[in-house]
C-alpha cells in the first residue's frame, strides 16, 4: 500500500501567536507534572538544591549525554574514560584545589543568610544583606567548596579525601595511561561525563546551580605554539554542536573572561539566555601545560610526551571544553518550550504547549495512540507497542479523548503520535501525526518502523 498524501489537521482559528518561556517556575512545574524532573527527598521536604530526574528525565538526560559523547567520541583523535570519583587527595593539592577552591563567604547577622561576596548585586554596591538589606554584616572569608569524606576505618586527618569538584583531573593523571594504550599522537583528545560535587554557598535556578551535577569535559592535548589556533577551532565546534541539536542561534553567545584563572592563557564562556538572563552553559579553556605541570611536580613522574617523528619532548598544552550536563538538559527544555496560541471566532484563546526537541533529544520518539479501549483497537495497538519499542523509546496511551493524548504528547516533546483506528481492522494502517507540522499521514503497519526512522533522521521542524 502507498502512503497516502499528508493532511493537516483541520482548524477554524486565528493565525497562530508563538509565546516563548518567559518564567523559569513554568518550567518547574512541567517538569514535575510530565515526570522530568522532581524535589529530592520531597516526601521529607526536600534536600536544597538536589534533583532527582524523573521517567522522562532520565530518558532525556541519557539522550543528552549520548549526543555530547558521539560529538567527542566518534572522532580518530579523541578517546574516551570514567575516572573514579574519589582521587589521591595530593591530586587536589597539585590542582591547586586545596589552596584555592573556595569563594568569599558573608553572614548576616541579622537574618542569618549566607551569600558569595563577590556576586551578589546589593552587597558589592550597597554593602547590604540581598535577603533583609541589613548592613549588619560579617567579614568576608574563604570558604572552600570541596566537600570532605574519609576512606577506611579512622576518621583522622591521613584518611581525608575529597568528592571531586570536576572530572578534569582524571584526564590529567591518567594522560600517559591513555596516549600509550590508545596510540595516539598530538593532537588527540580524553572525554570524560561523569558526577561532580561542590558545596555551593549560593546554589539556586532550578537544575542550573547544584551541589551535585554531572559535567561533560573534555581534555585536547596540543603541541605548544598550536594552542591559540585549537582554541578558537574547539569555539567553533562547540557553537555548531548547539545548533545542530536546535538551539537557536539567538540564544547563545560567546563572553571571553575579564579575568583568567592562574592556570588560562585564553578563556571564553558559550552563554545562553535562560529565563534569569545570559548564563554560563559552556566553558573552552587554554589551560596552558599548567595541569600536567603539576602533577609531573608532585607526582615525581616524567608527563613529556615525546614526538619520535621530529625527536623532540614538551609538556603538552591542554583547550579544555566543559560543560555541565544538568545546564545542556535545562538549555534544550527552555529553548524548546513554546505556547501556540490562537483565537476561534468568539475570541476565545487555546494554547497548545509544545516542548520542540531536537529528535535525539526528546525523550520519547513515538506515542501509540488507540482511538478507543475496545479490544478490536487493543489487540492492534499493544503489540505494535512492542513492535516500535524495538527500535525506539516509546510510549502507550489509551486514556482520554484523542486530542487531550495528543497535547499530552505535545508537552512532552515527542516527535510522532500513532493513531489505530477502526480502518486499521480492515487496511493494517495507521495514522501517523507530526508534532511541529501538525500534518497527518497513513502508513501500512509493516513499514512503520522504517517510516518513523527515516522521519527522525530527516527531520524537518516548523519552529
Amino acid at each position: 500500500m502507498e502512503n497516502t498524501p499528508e493532511k493537516t489537521e483541520k482548524t477554524e482559528k486565528t493565525e497562530k501567536v508563538i509565546r516563548r518561556l518567559a518564567d523559569l517556575n513554568t518550567l518547574v512545574s512541567l517538569s514535575k507534572r510530565r515526570g522530568f524532573v522532581f524535589q529530592s527527598s520531597e516526601i521529607y521536604g526536600g534536600l536544597g538544591s538536589c534533583w532527582d530526574y524523573g521517567p522522562l528525565g532520565s530518558l532525556m538526560k541519557l539522550n543528552v549525554k549520548r549526543a555530547w559523547w558521539n560529538a567527542m567520541t566518534r572522532r580518530s583523535d579523541i578517546v574516551g574514560i570514567d575516572a573514579a570519583i574519589l582521587m589521591h587527595p595530593t591530586v587536589w593539592k597539585a590542582s591547586g584545589h586545596v589552596d584555592g577552591f573556595s569563594d568569599p563567604l558573608v553572614d548576616c547577622k541579622d537574618c542569618k543568610t549566607r551569600f558569595r561576596a563577590d556576586n551578589t548585586d546589593s552587597y558589592l554596591t550597597k554593602k547590604q544583606c540581598p535577603n533583609c538589606g541589613s548592613k549588619n554584616l560579617s567579614e568576608e572569608r574563604q570558604f572552600n567548596l570541596m566537600f570532605k569524606t574519609h576512606m577506611g576505618p579512622l576518621e583522622d586527618s591521613a584518611s581525608v579525601v575529597y568528592l571531586r569538584p570536576e572530572t578534569a583531573q582524571g584526564h590529567f593523571v591518567n594522560f600517559m595511561n591513555c596516549q600509550q594504550s590508545s596510540r595516539y599522537k598530538i593532537p588527540f583528545g580524553i572525554a570524560a561525563i561523569g558526577k561532580s560535587f561542590r558545596n555551593e554557598i549560593t546554589p539556586g535556578n532550578f537544575i542550573f546551580r547544584t551541589r551535585e551535577f554531572e559535567q561533560m569535559e573534555m581534555q585536547y592535548f596540543v603541541k605548544p605554539g598550536t594552542d591559540e589556533k585549537f582554541f578558537n577551532e574547539w569555539k567553533e565546534r562547540r557553537l555548531q554542536f548547539y545548533l545542530k541539536y536546535g538551539i537557536r542561534q539567538e540564544s547563545l553567545r560567546f563572553k571571553p573572561h575579564d579575568k583568567l584563572a592562574h592556570y588560562a592563557r585564553a578563556a571564553v564562556d558559550v552563554e545562553f539566555n535562560f529565563p534569569m538572563g545570559f548564563s554560563e552553559l559552556e566553558g573552552i579553556h587554554n589551560r596552558s601545560d599548567f595541569d600536567l605541570s603539576q602533577h609531573a611536580k608532585f607526582s615525581g613522574k616524567n608527563l613529556e610526551y615525546f614526538n619520535e617523528a621530529e625527536k623532540e619532548k614538551y609538556v603538552p598544552y591542554v583547550i579544555e571544553t566543559a560543560v555541565g550536563c544538568d545546564r545542556l538538559f535545562l538549555a534544550f527544555m527552555c529553548d524548546a518550550y513554546r505556547e501556540e496560541v490562537t483565537k476561534d471566532e468568539k475570541g476565545a484563546e487555546d494554547v497548545r504547549t509544545v516542548l520542540a526537541f531536537h529528535p535525539d533529544i526528546a525523550p520519547i520518539k513515538v506515542a501509540v495512540l488507540p482511538l478507543s479501549k475496545k479490544e478490536d483497537l487493543t489487540k492492534i495497538a499493544e503489540p505494535l507497542r512492542d513492535q516500535l519499542a524495538e527500535d525506539f523509546d516509546t510510549q502507550y496511551d489509551e486514556a482520554q479523548s484523542i486530542g487531550k493524548r495528543y497535547r499530552r504528547q505535545d508537552e512532552i516533546g515527542t516527535p510522532f503520535c500513532v493513531t489505530v483506528d477502526f480502518d486499521t481492522i480492515n487496511d493494517q494502517a495507521v495514522t501517523v501525526r507530526h508534532r511541529d507540522k501538525m500534518t497527518q499521514q497513513r502508513v501500512p503497519i509493516k513499514e512503520l518502523n522504517g517510516y518513523i526512522a527515516a522521519g527522525l533522521k530527516n527531520w524537518n521542524s516548523t519552529t
